[in-house]
């Protein structure tokens, strides 16, 4: 059994995401993600060659709790905790450009592999001020 990365560490996850995983057709992956994933992200507007930022994923189920089974596949569309994993790009990059609406993109290197939407900020405000 996974323990979630809020119980881990002891604050909580940044913001919340809307996420459709590409199909292999559509240059996405072939095999299936689990739980426990760690994929790059980046912004939309970004240069994927200079703007890559460790953070990573924590997929929910349909009710919105952390699946808790790192074995298990996760939907090819549904919500994540994110949890930016370097606490002073909180402050330096994360805390002006993260709000509702915001698209991004979790990558593996250089490759696109899924779309994202910001649907929730949750502690990324508190989190960088007291993990910095």
């Amino acid at each position: 059994m996974r323990k979630p990365y809020e119980e881990r560490n002891n604050h909580p996850a940044d913001f919340r995401v809307k996420y459709r995983f590409y199909s292999q057709e559509e240059g996405g992956r072939k095999k299936p993600v689990l739980q426990g994933y760690r994929s790059d992200f980046t912004y939309d507007e970004a240069d994927i060659r200079d703007d890559l930022y460790c953070i990573h994923p924590e997929f929910e189920d349909e009710q919105g709790n952390v699946i808790l089974n790192d074995g298990t596949p996760v939907p090819i569309e549904g919500t994540a905790r994110m949890w930016i994993l370097f606490p002073e790009m909180r402050k330096k990059i994360h805390l002006n450009r993260i709000k509702v609406g915001v698209i991004g993109y979790f990558m593996e290197g250089p490759k696109k592999v899924a779309k994202a939407e910001v649907i929730e900020v949750l502690g990324l405000h508190k989190n960088a001020e007291s993990f910095n």
